[in-house]
């Protein structure tokens, strides 16, 4: 595969997640145990991980996981093509 095929094609997506302070914000109750579940690069293969992570969970109501969209902080203009 050529290099700007697999860059077109590969959008960064990492989950997280860990235990919230409070259930109506996004403050996690210690940063040190914040759990890193991986890199993803589309959406829908972070969505299956997230899912599976939140499922494993769910006994904790204060446990909650998010899919950050890296490609968007990497490059926030949109202009990887001039890489």
């Amino acid at each position: 595969m050529a290099k700007n095929e697999a860059t077109s094609s590969q959008l960064l997506h990492l989950v997280i997640g860990g235990e919230l302070r409070h259930l109506d914000a996004p403050v996690f109750r210690d940063l040190s145990q914040v759990e890193f579940v991986g890199a993803y690069g589309s959406y829908d293969e972070a969505k299956q991980a997230w899912k599976a992570r939140a499922q494993a969970t769910v006994d904790n109501a204060h446990m909650r996981f998010f899919i950050l969209h890296a490609h968007k902080m990497i490059d926030p203009r949109g202009d990887t093509s001039q890489a």
